[in-house]
């Protein structure tokens, strides 16, 4: 629960406007500068108390009912928590590397960088595959601004243009040079390391993880490892081997910084990628392809091109599918069928789950998936006479963030006697008990139809004999050894 309540001043000489106080079930009391404020009261941000933060996991975990609203607080709270602790850290020293307008802009960028997620969060963009909902996320803020004439206010905040273009870098900073190196315009290579406070392209350790980690572990019901709270008071900004600066850590951290991505694959592992979810998140997924060209009442336009009209885009959250689920139309009817067999809990089956051979590489794993699921699916098919359509076959994949890298070693440490020196540390100079694998692929397959029990165990013997032979097949009751492809 948020609870607000108004704020008298907020640091810094320029105050148009009344600050805010949020108290976050999370982070406790957080205060937004005024032009926060102003953005937050506004439609196309409100609309995210409308989207679920987990998409399909609440018809798992009862406690996952937050909104991508309470999470973008979050992630604009901290990301000022970050850049400001990095400030008053490097004033101190003497060291002006940051202002009031680089806090402002990486709270902004904090705040909008959700603002482009359809309903039900990923699942929406991954029937939808135009855009990434970064990308969505920057035309959001753009519409954003312009509807609500928000352009002065930012001007009287010393807020230009540039800087506008650097709070849309920070959301999603892709372009890239013929020689594969970001492009940083809205602000210098010596301020380089504040784009890794939002979205951290480097190694993947920023604030959004912070958050969303902290909160989903809170609502889950999970325990979370990781003191974001310890990484604000030990970080700072180094140059590093590259000649570039970058946000470093202290050495004794490197233990927290195992745990941050630990509970990354645990969140995963355990939540994102459960199994029941992802039968849901299918099912959620039909339902969207089915009524994806189809005008539906109350919207402006279909759901495809509402991608391209952020006005349209603003009306569709998570009640879509109420929408649906209640809709008389007749072309909706075999997407209300699906709903409805979400409502009765009637949901597609698991047949089961394979984990991957370790030494197969994650193209090994796509080519041979994309060369066997039709054949797979035929074969599925023909004892029961149903359609190889009405199986899906998912390959899930868990890792670390960044495929089969260990994503500490794209980190950079500093030691207490010499803080201004950062440097990497390899794995063998912490601990012989870290792991060796830091990516694992699961294939899974899934029913459509209702099945009786009889014929659920004649499809999980054909899975065990013909898909998962040479693999290692987890089903519900049995284990079986791991055998190389």
């Amino acid at each position: 629960m948020i609870l607000v309540t108004k704020a008298p001043s907020f640091r810094g000489s320029k105050v148009f406007g009344q600050s805010d106080v949020f108290n976050d079930s999370v982070h406790g009391h957080m205060e937004f500068h005024p032009l926060l404020v102003k953005i937050i009261d506004t439609p196309q941000f409100q609309r995210l108390r409308y989207i679920k933060q987990l998409g399909g996991a609440y018809f798992v975990y009862p406690g996952a009912s937050h909104n991508r609203f309470e999470h973008s607080l979050g992630v604009g709270y901290l990301a000022g928590e970050l850049a400001q602790a990095l400030k008053t850290k490097h004033d101190n020293e003497g060291e002006n590397l940051i202002d009031e307008k680089d806090i402002l802009s990486v709270q902004i960028a904090g705040l909008c960088h959700d603002l482009g997620h359809g309903p039900f969060s990923h699942m929406f963009e991954s029937v939808f595959s135009v855009l990434q909902h970064e990308q969505i996320s920057i035309e959001m803020f753009e519409h954003l601004v312009e509807e609500n004439r928000l352009k002065p206010l930012m001007k009287l905040y010393d807020l230009s243009d540039r800087d506008l273009h650097f709070i849309k870098e920070m959301i999603d900073l892709e372009p890239r040079g013929k020689d594969g190196k970001l492009r940083f315009e809205g602000r210098g290579e010596d301020k380089s390391f504040l784009y890794e406070i939002v979205s951290n392209k480097t190694n993947g350790v920023d604030v959004d993880k912070f958050d969303y980690f902290a909160r989903d572990c809170h609502h889950l019901g999970m325990q979370n490892n990781f003191d974001y709270r310890r990484f604000l008071k030990f970080a700072r900004v180094c140059e590093a081997e590259d000649g570039k600066k970058h946000i470093c850590i202290r050495d004794k951290e490197v233990y927290n910084m195992y745990d941050f991505f630990h509970t990354r694959y645990c969140l995963h592992r355990r939540a994102y990628q459960h199994r029941v979810n992802k039968a849901i998140e299918i099912m959620i997924k039909d339902v969207l392809s089915k009524v994806k060209d189809i005008k539906i009442e109350g919207f402006e336009k279909t759901l495809l091109e509402s991608i391209d009209d952020m006005a349209a885009y603003t009306k569709l959250t998570d009640s879509l599918l109420q929408v649906i689920l209640f809709s008389t139309d007749e072309n909706l009817k075999e997407a209300k069928e699906i709903l409805a067999r979400i409502c009765s809990r009637d949901l597609y089956v698991f047949l089961g789950e394979t984990l991957v051979a370790e030494s197969k590489t994650i193209i090994v794993q796509v080519k041979l998936i994309s060369q066997k699921k039709i054949e797979w699916k035929k074969k599925l098919a023909e004892p029961l006479r149903l359609k190889p359509e009405d199986f899906e076959i998912e390959q899930v994949t868990i890792n670390y963030g960044m495929k089969e890298r260990n994503p500490i070693e794209k980190m950079n440490f500093y030691n207490k006697s010499d803080p201004q020196k950062a440097v990497p540390l390899p794995k063998e100079q912490v601990s012989h008990l870290l792991p060796d694998t830091f990516s694992e692929t699961f294939i899974r397959v899934y029913c459509k139809k209702t099945l009786q029990p009889d014929e659920r165990k004649r499809l999980e013997n054909w899975c065990k004999e013909n898909i998962f032979k040479t693999l290692q097949v987890i089903f519900t009751s049995r284990l079986l050894n791991l055998v190389e492809i």
